[in-house]
């Protein structure tokens, strides 16, 4: 589905994929219980989302096991950890207090489009290698 045409439904989507991803990382897996209390949801819910993601093909879903990420999931919780982290880089430099970056980005990641992180992404490079031209930017 194209970024700019993305609904809450996908948004939700984005957000379990990620933190299945960030759990599997840091746990090797990732359980209903722990994205319950990392998205702050019920785990009914969660077991919910997750049967739906399953029949979507984004995860494989064993109750009383776990969860894992499908080539497809991985791939799109890969790119919403890309758009997370270009996002944060680009409001870094600009020396944005660290919680006003995370409440941006988090609404900024699901629904910036592909041209404009890639526009982002490059004038943060851009930037970050060029270390004069943001203090002209920023006036100091």
């Amino acid at each position: 589905m194209p970024l700019s045409h993305r609904t809450s439904g996908s948004t939700a989507r984005d957000d379990y994929l990620e933190q299945i991803l960030h759990l599997i990382e840091e746990k090797g897996y990732a359980r209903p219980i722990d994205i319950s209390k990392k998205l702050g949801i019920s785990q009914a819910s969660v077991t919910n989302m997750l049967k739906r993601l399953d029949a979507e093909g984004l995860v494989a879903h064993e109750k009383y096991r776990g969860t894992t990420l499908t080539e497809e999931g991985l791939r799109i919780a890969r790119a919403i950890i890309d758009r997370h982290e270009t996002l944060t880089r680009f409001l870094e430099l600009f020396d944005i207090d660290e919680d006003t970056i995370y409440r941006d980005v988090e609404g900024m990641e699901h629904h910036v489009s592909r041209a404009t992180l890639e526009a982002i992404r490059s004038v943060t490079d851009h930037l970050q290698e060029n270390p004069s031209t943001l203090a002209d930017i920023k006036g100091s």
